[in-house]
């Protein structure tokens, strides 16, 4: 049967993608979620929503502006970006109306526990009061008003800024009056009020506008905020390979702020005369503006829950939970011992990262420790990693760092780590033009001397499915696995020759590694199932799956009678249940207090199945153009805590949600108890970590009473 470039079974990635962004708002409609998470849900879904339109939509923008936009048709759809932009402008239209519907549910919910966001009307005369002082004293000093007329072009409108747009009128004449609203200024003003009440400073400023243009007649005003291309990647750049590339970084970071508009966001009302103008000036068709009724900006809601009493963080926000110290380690004793003893496969945000941390530390100042080397895309802003990074180059350790400085939207925090470990004498390596090293892998060698005076190389090697980044790892779920097998170790050592001298298409014993060998790999073991038919079984958990040829090897295999089952969080380009293509094919997701993020690859069941961790989602980009890399799950052990977690995330019927054949996602109808994975691992974790303790707690017992 030929199945190539079937588009019977496949779906819009944008579109995919939108649905997914959808069930992030549906979360902050659940009822059983507590309020204030509710709140988070619903900015998370707008800055979702923000890069999407700056990288998605901009890239399709830039597509549709070619001459020869019909070659470049999506192999899923068969649509060109004209098209599929048209199909994108089309589905947000219900999304925004939902959008303002669930807003308008938390702030009601939000007045119910007196947290209340005010308008300018809604305040008292005390609160006025306050409100005229801070502006007198704060906002006014560093407002910057325009007028554009004549002799005043319309200005630079920031990507993502805030501005108060005006129609003016003075002596007949009609002009446009524009108020950007300063970043300097907070998100918002706390009143001096029982309960938590505040003002935005949009609001503030939308409304006393008209002291700044005194001279003028508003005839209508409201809040704008213009959202512009972001997708800009160096290999796309003009560039001679001598530039210093930290250099071109920083020259991207910028040229991002005065990008093509792709949307612009109006907060109100405006005539369509001055929706027509805007649109004229910023380039942009009538379907990129879009209309709401609450902010624009959401992500003040993230700070609210810190302004709550004690007592009210207790019903109103998630309990708290502190990731515990891996219960497959003694936190007494060193690390590296440890693991050369056992493979370790920690488990974020349920287990801390503290103990790969205190690896790298003891590998910082070990007498046999002789290099350490590691690939870094994200880090946060305070980073303990790079601290003992330092220390170890410090201390004559060999420390190579390849830093991605492409990492979207991090580049200018991954120039001052680069920054700051050459400077403590590591060795820094950009990675390549044109390929982006996604892969998160790290290699300790040490060099031990035996008995009779003769050494020997040895490794630890740590892969992970998430990056190195403290922040994201008390947030997202994630893998990463320390191992000592020495197989793996030279696998990881030949990489890192590899990528030092530029060589992508290295060959690996054990490691899959894109671009060359991951995907090659991946449909090789698609094929020894496909050869078991019925008996043939696949699970993958992932972000996103786009990559046509693994779409099409997945859909053979439903064919065959293998069955797959795939958790995907986000993106998801093949269609399943189609009767005589994928109808046996499982798609669920799962969005729920911590960000679904680890990658998983299991072929074949139980015991005899092959087991991987991954960086890579199955897109195109990190199967062709990244350096990714899946690590093959041996230990015995170690097999069995993942072969547990893939059963778990099967029986989740409370996040999860079922992919049907037309793309849509519902929920999952069952008879059985409701079962949260997320809550399962937490209580695992915390049920573990608490026999660690009770047995910790009787051994001491027993060594006291043996001393007496």
């Amino acid at each position: 049967m030929s199945i190539e470039k079937d588009l019977r079974y496949t779906q819009d990635r944008e579109l995919s993608w939108l649905r997914f962004n959808e069930r992030v708002l549906e979360e902050a409609k659940d009822e059983s979620v507590p309020l204030m998470e509710r709140l988070k849900f619903a900015a998370i879904f707008t800055s979702n929503l923000d890069e999407f339109f700056m990288v998605r939509v901009g890239s399709l923008h830039d597509m549709s502006l070619l001459k020869e936009e019909h070659t470049h048709v999506d192999n899923k759809t068969g649509k060109t970006p004209s098209e599929q932009l048209s199909a994108i402008f089309k589905a947000l239209i219900p999304l925004y109306k939902k959008r303002d519907k669930v807003m308008a549910e938390l702030e009601s919910l939000c007045r119910a526990c007196n947290i209340c966001r005010l308008s300018y009307g809604d305040l008292s005369e005390k609160a006025k009061k306050q409100v005229l002082a801070w502006f007198e004293d704060e906002a006014r000093p560093i407002l910057s008003p325009q007028i554009v007329d004549m002799h005043n072009p319309f200005p630079h409108l920031p990507n993502k800024g805030l501005n108060i747009i005006m129609s003016l009128r003075r002596d007949g004449q009609e002009l446009i009056g524009i108020l950007p609203v300063p970043q300097a200024l907070p998100k918002f003003l706390r009143l001096e009020e029982r309960g938590v009440h505040f003002i935005l400073t949009e609001d503030i400023l939308c409304e006393l506008v008209g002291t700044i243009f005194s001279e003028y007649e508003i005839t209508e005003k409201a809040v704008i905020s213009v959202a512009r291309n972001a997708d800009i990647s160096p290999e796309d750049e003009a560039y001679d390979v001598e530039t210093d590339f930290r250099r071109l970084m920083q020259k991207i970071v910028k040229k991002r702020r005065r990008l093509a508009p792709v949307r612009l966001e109006i907060e109100g009302s405006l005539s369509e005369k001055l929706i027509g103008t805007l649109c004229k000036t910023l380039t942009l068709t009538r379907e990129q503006v879009f209309t709401m009724k609450y902010p624009i900006h959401l992500d003040y809601l993230f700070s609210l829950s810190d302004l709550l009493p004690k007592e009210s963080v207790a019903t109103l926000c998630d309990p708290v939970y502190k990731p515990q110290f891996t219960p497959y380690l003694n936190k007494n004793e060193k690390i590296i011992p440890q693991v050369e003893k056992h493979d370790v496969l920690m488990f974020y945000p349920y287990e801390s990262m503290e103990p790969f941390l205190r690896m790298i530390a003891e590998a910082s100042v070990d007498p046999s420790v002789l290099s350490i080397k590691i690939t870094i895309y994200r880090l946060s802003a305070g980073a303990r990693l790079v601290e003992y990074l330092c220390a170890a180059a410090e201390n004559g350790k060999h420390v190579v760092v390849l830093m991605e400085l492409r990492a979207r939207f991090d580049e200018q925090n991954n120039i001052y780590w680069a920054e700051r470990l050459e400077e403590a004498g590591c060795t820094i390596l950009y990675g390549f033009e044109g390929i982006k090293v996604h892969s998160k892998i790290c290699l300790i060698t040490k060099r031990e001397r035996n008995h009779r005076g003769s050494s020997n190389v040895r490794y630890i090697t740590q892969i992970g499915t998430g990056n190195y980044n403290e922040k994201t790892a008390r947030q997202y779920t994630d893998l990463s696995l320390m191992t000592a097998n020495q197989e793996i170790g030279e696998d990881a050592a030949l990489l890192f020759q590899n990528m030092a001298t530029a060589n992508l298409d290295g060959k690996y014993q054990h490691l899959l590694v894109s671009p060359f060998s991951l995907k090659e790999r991946v449909i090789e073991l698609i094929d020894e199932e496909i050869k078991k038919k019925s008996d043939g079984y696949i699970f993958l958990k992932l972000n996103s799956l786009t990559d046509r040829e693994l779409i099409d090897k997945l859909a053979e295999a439903s064919h065959a009678g293998v069955e797959v089952v795939m958790n995907i969080r986000g993106i998801c380009c093949l269609l399943p249940g189609i009767e005589g293509l994928t109808e046996n094919i499982r798609v669920f997701s799962i969005v729920g207090r911590y960000l679904e993020h680890s990658r998983i690859y299991c072929f074949g069941r139980g015991n005899d199945s092959k087991l991987y961790i991954a960086s890579a989602d199955f897109m195109t980009r990190n199967t062709e153009r990244r350096v990714e890399v899946a690590c093959p799950v041996t230990d015995k052990e170690t097999r069995k805590r993942l072969l547990h977690i893939i059963d778990e995330l099967q029986l989740d019927n409370v996040k999860a949600r079922a992919m049907a054949s037309d793309g849509t996602y519902h929920r999952i109808k069952d008879n059985s108890s409701p079962r949260s994975c997320q809550e399962v691992f937490q209580r695992e974790e915390l049920q573990l970590s608490e026999e660690i303790k009770h047995r910790s707690g009787i051994l001491e017992r027993i060594k006291k009473a043996f001393k007496k």
